[in-house]
This record gives C-alpha cells, sequence and structure tokens, in this order.
C-alpha cells in the first residue's frame, strides 16, 4: 500500500516536470523565436529571456535578430574590360529586424540557414543569391586595372544595389549594414600591367615636380637678372664726368700725401684736370 501510495506521489510530480520542461524555454539576447502550432505560424515574435508554449503541440525555433555575417568566396567575376579576376572575397552584414522575422520565415520557408551554434539565420538563403548576382554585375562596370583603387567604390555600389533588390522584393524585411572586400585577386599579367601603371604614374609626377622646380629656379634667375640690371642702372646713371673728376681728384691727393714719395700718373688719363695741392707736392717745384 505504502508503494502504490508513494507511486502515485511522484508519478503525477514527473509528469509535471516533464509538462513544464516541454513547455517552457529560453531565447538568448538579440535573437527572437518563432513558434509553429500544428502547422501554423505565430506572427508573433517571442523576445529574449523566459518563454513557454503549449507542450508537444507548439514547436519553437530560434532566429538571430543580430548582424549577420555572409561569407562569399572564390569568386571569378569579369571585369569591365572583359578580364576575370582569379579571386575575389566579399562579406556581406545584414541583420532582419526582430518583428519581421516571422513574415519572412513564411515567405521564404527553405531560405533560413543555420549557424554552427544552431541558431537559424532568416532569410540566409535570398541574401546570398542576390548578393552573388549583384556582385558580378558590379564588378563588370569597373576595369580591372582600377579595381584595387576603387574597392570602396565597388562596395558601395554592392550594398547599394543590393539593399534596392531586397526592398524591391521585400520592403523593410533585411537591412545591409556593410559590404567588405576582403580579398581581390587579378590575373598575374594584370598585377604585372597594374605595377607598371602605378610606377608610371610615380614617374610622371616626379617629372611634373622637376618641371616645378625648374620654372621656380627660371623665375628666381628672372628676378635676379632685374635686380642686377637695374642697380647697374642706377650705378650707370650716377657716374657723370663730375662725379669721376671728383673720385680721381681725391685719389690723387691721397697719393701725394706721402711725404716727397713718388706718385706715378697713368699716361692715358686725358680728359681729367689735375687739381693738385702744391703743398703735398713738395712747394717750390712745378709739376712738368
Amino acid at each position: 500500500m505504502k508503494s502504490l501510495s508513494a507511486l502515485g506521489v511522484i508519478f503525477p510530480t514527473l509528469l509535471v516536470g516533464a509538462l513544464v520542461y516541454l513547455s517552457a524555454y529560453t531565447v538568448e539576447t538579440g535573437n527572437v523565436a518563432v513558434e509553429r502550432t500544428l502547422g501554423k505560424i505565430n506572427h508573433d515574435e517571442q523576445q529574449q529571456g523566459l518563454n513557454f508554449k503549449m507542450p508537444l503541440l507548439t514547436t519553437a525555433r530560434e532566429f538571430s535578430a543580430k548582424e549577420i555575417a555572409i561569407d562569399i568566396d572564390d569568386l571569378k567575376p569579369k571585369a569591365a574590360d572583359n578580364l576575370s579576376l582569379k579571386d575575389l572575397d566579399v562579406s556581406i552584414f545584414y541583420r532582419v529586424p526582430d518583428h519581421r522575422v516571422s513574415e519572412l520565415v513564411v515567405k521564404y520557408a527553405a531560405a533560413s540557414g543555420r549557424g554552427p551554434d544552431g541558431i537559424y539565420l532568416p532569410g540566409f538563403g535570398l541574401v546570398i543569391r542576390e548578393a552573388r548576382s549583384v556582385i558580378y554585375e558590379q564588378v563588370s562596370q569597373i576595369d580591372s586595372l582600377e579595381l584595387h583603387k576603387r574597392r570602396e567604390l565597388l562596395q558601395g555600389n554592392v550594398q547599394q544595389e543590393l539593399q534596392a533588390r531586397l526592398e524591391r522584393s521585400d520592403p523593410g524585411d533585411i537591412m545591409i549594414t556593410r559590404v567588405v572586400v576582403r580579398a581581390l585577386n587579378t590575373d598575374p599579367s594584370i598585377e604585372a600591367a597594374i605595377r607598371d601603371a602605378v610606377e608610371a604614374e610615380k614617374r610622371l609626377e616626379a617629372k611634373q615636380v622637376q618641371v616645378e622646380i625648374a620654372k621656380k629656379d627660371a623665375e628666381i634667375e628672372i628676378e635676379r637678372a632685374k635686380g642686377i640690371a637695374e642697380a647697374n642702372g642706377i650705378i650707370n646713371e650716377s657716374l657723370t664726368a663730375e662725379y669721376l673728376q671728383h673720385e680721381v681728384n681725391i685719389a690723387l691727393q691721397e697719393f701725394a700725401d706721402n711725404q716727397g714719395s713718388v706718385v706715378v700718373i697713368p699716361a692715358n688719363m686725358q680728359g681729367f684736370d689735375l687739381i693738385l695741392d702744391s703743398n703735398q707736392l713738395g712747394g717750390t717745384r712745378n709739376p712738368q
């Protein structure tokens, strides 16, 4: 009797515990749960924390409402000059607003991916399919020699076009937050052409700098010549016959003031009158 009584207590307790276990579940921060009861989706997404559902009749899948990254690797699109890239790796980052997850799950039932942590990724297949198409399209609009220098432009164009396509088909459901080109490798022959083009551009820049330096040097020489010419003009204007006569007289007087020493007067002093102090030349002698 005691065994039956104990069993009567334990069994209901175990049953209640099992029902509680089957009806309760938790949702991690940044995620939502989508419940399905007898095949019907509940469009009220369950938020983070402890939630309850009907045991056995209702299933709950946890979907990420955080930013999701998709790595698309080993692409070989053709550029605008019809040359194929050797390797292109792109990462697409997107998120689905938590209140739109259930609608996306219903519309694209097979498009949800599943992360390594077991969390479902809404719209994963849709985004990756559209992204590949957009990447090929946008690469085809840029020459292969320009892709390295225009990587940011390529990223912006892919993000803008991908968002536009998703808005046309599913407005407000998917937001492309960013696009990152992780690797962009062209054909080796193209790489060599890029290096040659860069070197040629650097040489051209150096030549342009040299030309500018030469121009400045020439301008300096011109200004210097102008200054010398102006100075010479001023000097020439000031060298009058009277001024030169005055300077000769002063020089001869200084030579004569030497206590009877010999004074040499050049023979080509024509045109100048010698004005000498007789006292400095001995007083009683007359110059001949």
